[in-house]
């Protein structure tokens, strides 16, 4: 199905611009009103874990809500988007910035590596799924030298302890609601 090029940029435009807005909020949960109704949002966490939220309320109460707490504080500016008007894919790279900053002034977060989001547009200014992807090398490396810098909030460090991926939303590899490669 192809899609109005003019209106997939706007899609882009309003999405960032929420997100923005989220940030400043520290409160993610808006962004699940950019999602169909039937949506799917989910990511692979290494060689046993998958994340997968299947509907709008899951996605805002367990992607948006769950998923993003002890984040406050973080920003995921976008740095460059690919859109395909013939498919309505959407992939757009971001970085993962800490407020907090090193004794050098550079930020903690995850500057280097490679993070972004695919998205599959459904129309009417809404995502139909959305699968993320991270450079978790460089993930576990800004987490550990935030950790050892003792500069973690306390909300990042709340977050650590239950981060067992034994919370809602959290399947073993392959047993997801929806499949990762859901096209």
């Amino acid at each position: 199905m192809a899609f109005d090029r003019a209106e997939m940029d706007e899609m882009k435009e309003r999405w960032v611009a929420a997100n923005i807005a989220c940030e400043k909020a520290g409160d993610w949960k808006p962004l699940a009103d950019f999602y169909t109704e039937d949506a799917t949002y989910g990511w692979n966490y290494g060689p046993k874990k998958d994340f997968m939220a299947v509907g709008i309320d899951e996605i805002r109460d367990l992607a948006m809500g769950q998923e993003m707490e002890g984040l406050e504080g973080w920003t995921y500016p976008y740095q460059w988007w690919v859109i395909d008007d013939r498919t309505g894919d959407m992939i757009g790279f971001w970085r993962q910035v800490y407020d907090k900053q090193r004794p050098d002034g550079t930020n903690y977060g995850i500057t280097e590596g490679l993070g972004g989001s695919w998205f599959r547009y459904g129309g009417n200014f809404k995502f139909a799924w959305q699968r993320d992807f991270f450079d978790y090398g460089n993930v576990a490396e800004a987490y550990m030298e935030i950790f050892t810098d003792k500069v973690a909030s306390e909300g990042m460090l709340k977050r650590m302890e239950v981060a067992t991926g034994n919370q809602p939303g959290w399947y073993p590899l392959g047993k997801a609601p929806s499949p990762m490669w859901n096209i």
